[in-house]
């Protein structure tokens, strides 16, 4: 028996016996019932396993949004739903298998699940040490948008994360950044909250993420394409936030994603808007640099080229961000798979490595606000 009737679930079911279960893949959901065209995410459970385990094949996989994201790939499995592992996982170019162990029930996902419930929780544990949480707004089916308030320094510094609900490494990524930026014991984190006030967005899409979307919003927007024009009926999410950060200004912001093919850690940057400037330029650089030196996870050889989004450039977060307010503006991108620089043959690319990223990322971030304080 397969079960995706929960927080973040999505598969369809097509048949099942005692060893083997045929799925697909299911595309984004709308607040409606109908389907979006983006098609990667799953996240089930599966019960009755019997002594010799069990097989689930994938059988669109060759036909979903990212298919090159298989190559490689393995997915992520607990029986508990706390602790994940990968498991054997093959890709034909057709069809994805993977191979369950025999226990009674497995939770199976694309990738560790971030759920509602561990937003909720995450909010109320900065709250109870030392952040402030405000409203911004709500999304399409009414859920709240909220955001974190973190120092009281002259230089507002934004994160949000999710903008893309299946990437739930984002807001792995930003549960390890707020652990360590309330740790009143570490003495880079008292000074980045005297310096500087930060503004972070957990979770950008809260429907996206409890309907089990990879993408989209509940209006089917793809929140990363809204940043020019959003609107209250298609991107209310985007608008709330937007609308926030022009009121406080901005000397930093980073925006929060997984990418589903490459196995790598990297940053995308602005280079390619126009006016882009040589100080600008050179911030990136620096960044990237004190980055590396933070953490060996991050790396700057492989990620996209600078023309990747050349015809709708101002339509992402980072380069609306870095156009406008003239910053350091910058997409993180972690993998689905594992780093295929450090590869772990137990968890690949997992929460706790997101989790670690995002608190060593306040190392560079200190010293770029130190570099431009004025």
């Amino acid at each position: 028996m397969l079960d995706s009737n929960f927080d973040g679930g999505a598969i369809d079911v097509v048949a099942t016996d005692s060893t083997v279960a045929e799925v697909r893949i299911r595309p984004d959901l709308k607040a409606d019932g109908t389907r979006s065209e983006f098609v990667q995410w799953f996240h089930f459970r599966i019960d009755g396993i019997g002594s010799a385990g069990a097989r689930v094949n994938f059988a669109n996989a060759g036909d979903t949004t990212y298919p090159a994201g298989w190559n490689d790939y393995r997915a992520v499995a607990s029986n508990d739903g706390r602790r994940w592992t990968r498991v054997p996982t093959r890709y034909d170019g057709r069809t994805m298998s993977i191979d369950l162990p025999p226990v009674p029930a497995m939770y199976v996902a694309y990738f560790e699940p971030y759920s509602w419930e561990r937003h909720l929780a995450l909010l109320a544990d900065c709250v109870a040490g030392g952040g402030r949480r405000e409203r911004l707004g709500s999304s399409v089916q009414g859920r709240d948008l909220d955001r974190l308030v973190v120092g009281e320094g002259a230089q507002p510094v934004w994160i949000i994360a999710r903008q893309h609900p299946g990437e739930t490494m984002a807001e792995w990524f930003v549960e390890g950044l707020l652990q360590r930026l309330l740790d009143s014991a570490d003495a880079v984190s008292r000074e980045l909250q005297r310096i500087a006030t930060f503004y972070i967005v957990p979770n950008m899409n809260p429907d996206g993420s409890v309907l089990g979307n990879l993408r989209t919003n509940a209006a089917g927007a793809n929140l990363n394409r809204e940043w020019l024009q959003p609107s209250s009926e298609r991107s209310p999410e985007v608008l709330a936030v937007r609308d926030a950060l022009h009121t406080t200004g901005c000397a930093a912001f980073f925006d929060i994603h997984g990418d589903e093919v490459l196995p790598y850690v990297f940053i995308a940057g602005s280079e390619m808007l126009p006016g882009f400037s040589a100080r600008q330029q050179a911030e990136q650089a620096v960044f990237a640099a004190d980055f590396r030196q933070a953490n060996a996870d991050f790396q700057s050889e492989h990620g996209y080229s600078a023309s990747k989004y050349q015809d709708d450039v101002l339509k992402l977060a980072s380069k609306y961000v870095g156009h406008t307010c003239g910053c350091l503006s910058l997409t993180l991108e972690m993998p689905f798979k594992d780093n295929a620089n450090a590869p772990d043959a137990h968890c690949g690319w997992s929460a706790a490595r997101s989790a670690r990223l995002g608190a060593d990322m306040l190392d560079p971030i200190r010293q770029h606000l130190a570099r431009s304080a004025p």
